[in-house]
């Protein structure tokens, strides 16, 4: 493709509802960028080759893949470089295409820069995470790396909560599981950072009972179908500060933008774009 033109495709399951593609697009055609952005959905081909679906993509013309559940770690077995986060986290979104696949994982950069502007220098504990999975490691990652010490990770597979623990315990001696007892958590939560699909359109209800967290205690959700799920709405309900997913969407898209084209981002311009895609229901 010629400089200046990108074409990028966001690869996964049952992503047909996301916003990604239309933010991507616009803020890099405010950026003057010929940006194209294709959704493909591999959820009716299971047994699809993902090396080559890479190695296809790359003869279309693709500058690059966004990578969502469930390929962000399967994916790191068919690239050739991985940036220090991937290292660290063991799960990328990003895959830069061509002669040398390079994976980045911009989930942990957008989650860590809105979780500290959220949090403007707070930094009560412990802190929840509903979620172990490859966004779960993101945004564990970002928690630590922000100087919160006392976490508590809770997911129905104790094996990844263990595998979690154990990647980024050496940085957080007080990074632990939940021992599968989520209601002592919940009642002694400063803070709550939700990283599972409960709550998206595809997946309704809500992860903890919001009435046992103490006064105080914030929230931080990561779906963004919709943006106000039941566990923010009844959150809000109490008068407790929220952080609604839209928050990492946005930082991710911005982040993986500037990866592609080299450009930067107007971050402002991007949360508007969102806000207008939401409001019209795309």
């Amino acid at each position: 493709m010629s400089a200046g033109s990108y074409r990028v495709g966001l690869l996964g399951y049952g992503i047909e509802s996301s916003l990604t593609p239309a933010v991507h697009v616009r803020e890099a055609e405010a950026l003057g960028l010929d940006y194209d952005y294709e959704i493909l959905d591999l959820s009716h081909r299971p047994d699809a080759d993902l090396g080559a679906e890479l190695s296809h993509l790359e003869q279309e013309g693709y500058s690059a893949v966004n990578v969502t559940h469930p390929f962000k770690q399967a994916v790191l077995e068919h690239v050739h470089h991985v940036s220090d986060a991937v290292r660290r986290i063991g799960a990328t979104n990003l895959v830069l295409l061509g002669q040398e696949r390079t994976a980045h994982n911009t989930d942990y950069a957008g989650f860590k820069v809105a979780l500290e502007q959220f949090l403007d220098g707070r930094r009560e504990q412990p802190v929840l995470q509903l979620g172990a999975g490859g966004a779960g490691r993101a945004t564990a990652c970002a928690l630590v790396d922000l100087g919160i010490e006392d976490v508590v990770v809770h997911d129905i597979s104790e094996d990844a909560t263990r595998e979690l623990v154990a990647r980024f315990g050496q940085d957080c001696p007080r990074l632990r599981s939940s021992e599968k007892d989520l209601e002592r958590w919940v009642d002694r939560a400063a803070g709550v950072v939700h990283v599972t699909p409960t709550g998206m359109k595809e997946h309704p209800g809500i992860a903890i009972d919001v009435g046992r967290l103490p006064e105080g205690a914030w929230v931080a959700e990561v779906v963004y179908r919709p943006l106000e799920t039941e566990l923010l709405r009844r959150a809000r309900a109490r008068g407790l500060p929220t952080l609604d997913g839209g928050a990492m969407a946005v930082g991710q898209a911005i982040e993986s933008i500037r990866l592609i084209t080299g450009r930067a981002p107007d971050p402002a311009r991007a949360h508007r774009h969102f806000a207008e895609l939401v409001g019209e229901g795309q």
